[in-house]
């Protein structure tokens, strides 16, 4: 009877040992994900699960599919219940925060590549549209953070008057907004462009700037400030 677990596997083949071995750097995707999950399902050792979660259908193909499951889509699959359902979701987030935490070093107001990857990791996954206020003061210091909408992003949608009152709320002499194109591709459509205009002019009667509104695509952005919209 096949015992469930890795323990039947060739020395170098279990992830744990070759992790020992040879450093996690030496480990596949599948192996890293198999140390996670720890154990497996009756017939089914956490690698071959981990497998399996890699290659759902219709889903991105390896660890970027983490990023679009949902927590039932996980729970469809045998051997993966609401604790590793949950495990995996927080992997996903936990990287977000990684390269978040990385890019804030760079941070700088005035250079948009820099707060474009700092969102990068964040936003270039999301399957709709978000749109994000960031806060500051006289000093260019981030104050805070809010998000505006979730969807598409056009003039009916947005209201400056919420976006306005969080940096009233905040005290913010400047503001600065982000959003992502979940085509990948971050041209600036009619509607970016028309919501830009507007919350500008109404920044300019409340005295608070905008400084700029950054579109975050895959691996790459465009700065309306650079492109002089």
């Amino acid at each position: 009877m096949r015992k469930n677990g890795l323990r039947n596997l060739p020395t170098m083949e279990q992830p744990y040992e070759k992790c020992l071995e040879n450093g996690p750097e030496s480990l596949s995707d599948a192996e890293l994900l198999a140390v996670i999950l720890r154990c497996g399902a009756r017939g089914k050792t956490s690698l071959e699960l981990a497998r399996e979660i890699l290659s759902l259908p219709g889903k991105e193909e390896g660890l970027l599919g983490l990023y679009h499951c949902t927590r039932q889509e996980l729970l469809q699959i045998r051997g993966v219940g609401e604790v590793k359902a949950i495990q995996l979701q927080c992997i996903g987030e936990l990287s977000k925060r990684m390269a978040a935490a990385g890019a804030r070093k760079g941070l700088c107001f005035h250079d948009p590549a820099s707060i474009a990857d700092y969102y990068m990791e964040r936003l270039r996954h999301e399957d709709q549209e978000v749109l994000l206020c960031m806060m500051l003061d006289t000093k260019n210091q981030l104050l805070g953070e809010k998000e505006i909408t979730r969807g598409t992003v056009n003039a009916t949608m947005i209201s400056p008057r919420e976006l306005f009152l969080a940096a009233l709320q905040f005290r913010a002499v400047h503001i600065l907004l982000v959003h992502n194109h979940p085509s990948g591709i971050p041209e600036p459509s009619g509607d970016d462009i028309t919501v830009t205009r507007q919350i500008r002019r109404v920044g300019e009667m409340l005295g608070i700037t905008l400084l700029d509104h950054i579109i975050i695509g895959d691996h790459c952005y465009t700065s309306m400030l650079e492109q002089g919209i």
